[in-house]
């Protein structure tokens, strides 16, 4: 997605649209102490966010959907006793928020320090992929923490991610499992994933960068241009009764942040080996055979266990094997 320039009005007035009544520019513009004209090209800023706005004569604005933006007022109250843990920031637009936490973290912003965004233009994912997402349609955000250990201690702290976001999401009613080592997937299908960025000395201290991204309610045409099979709340939601929590991000945000701090409470005082057996109770490809596709070659293999140090453990022709690193797919044949 090109980079985007989009003024705060606009943001500020999409807050305010509703997509039940209309609302005269009029009173927009008394509002926010500026002219009708600038409140109309505010709003004309929205077909670039892939919003559509109704605009007729002597009745204003409504919005063609309903569209939730974050509420950090709520989030903070839904967090509880967590919320003091976090630093708690929203972007409006941003390239990517692991970007800009690399940054804020070479600046000296403290552990904790949680940036999340209404729309990221430059998402990024594991080995350079590209993470689509639309205004609304995605729930993105980095955390920062600070370790006192080094690297080599860090050794599964994408699967500990995975599994505070799996159990988040299975609070809200989402049957989430954990693919190794970086994704949330419901019935193999690719719902969320995590990308850890690190920097610091071997033999510490360590900073990670946490990247999470879920999707919430994709259009069809991101859906289309995603070279895996995905699915979103919005799809593992339909056939409840009710709307679902999961999708109302003010609601999945926090729940998943304080899922987060319990758990990366834990990795500090145990490792991932303190954590293991509940990611293995929720690991989508345990005893199944799969393919294997390494940085030098591909062969098929059995899941047999993940270690304490994150490696997957697997069979190849009667051997033990440990990957650190590898892509994992489920195989049909």
């Amino acid at each position: 997605m090109a980079e985007l320039h989009v003024r705060p009005l606009t943001f500020t007035l999409l807050r305010e649209l509703s997509a039940e009544r209309f609302i005269s520019g009029a009173e927009l513009a008394e509002k926010h102490g500026v002219s009708r004209s600038a409140i109309s090209d505010a709003l004309k800023e929205v077909n670039n966010l892939g919003v559509q706005v109704f605009s007729l004569t002597r009745r204003g604005y409504r919005l063609a959907e309903p569209l939730q933006l974050f509420d950090i007022d709520v989030i903070r109250q839904r967090m509880g006793s967590s919320a003091h843990r976090l630093d708690l920031r929203l972007a409006d637009v941003i390239d990517s928020t692991n970007t800009e936490l690399l940054n804020q973290a070479a600046s000296g912003a403290v552990s904790g320090t949680c940036l999340a965004a209404e729309l990221q233009t430059a998402g990024r994912g594991r080995r350079g992929r590209v993470w689509k997402s639309a205004l609304g349609a995605s729930l993105t955000f980095s955390l920062l923490w600070r370790f006192e250990i080094g690297a080599a201690s860090l050794g599964g702290l994408s699967l500990a991610v995975g599994l505070a976001v799996a159990n988040a999401l299975r609070a809200l009613g989402i049957d989430a499992e954990l693919k190794w080592p970086n994704d949330i997937v419901v019935d193999d299908k690719k719902l969320g994933g995590i990308l850890i960025e690190t920097q610091g000395d071997m033999l510490g201290p360590m900073i990670a960068v946490i990247g999470v991204g879920l999707n919430v309610r994709l259009p069809e045409s991101i859906k289309l241009a995603i070279d895996q099979p995905v699915t979103d709340l919005a799809t593992e939601s339909a056939d409840t009764a009710v709307a679902s929590p999961a999708l109302n991000r003010n609601v999945l945000l926090p729940a998943i942040l304080v899922q987060l701090v319990a758990v990366l409470d834990q990795f500090q005082r145990g490792g991932f080996g303190s954590l293991s057996d509940q990611w293995r109770a929720l690991h989508a490809h345990q005893g199944c055979w799969v393919d294997v596709n390494g940085a030098t070659e591909s062969f098929v293999a059995k899941v047999l266990d993940v270690s304490e140090d994150g490696a997957l453990v697997v069979e190849r022709d009667g051997a033990r094997l440990r990957l650190t690193a590898a892509e994992i797919s489920i195989r049909h044949s």
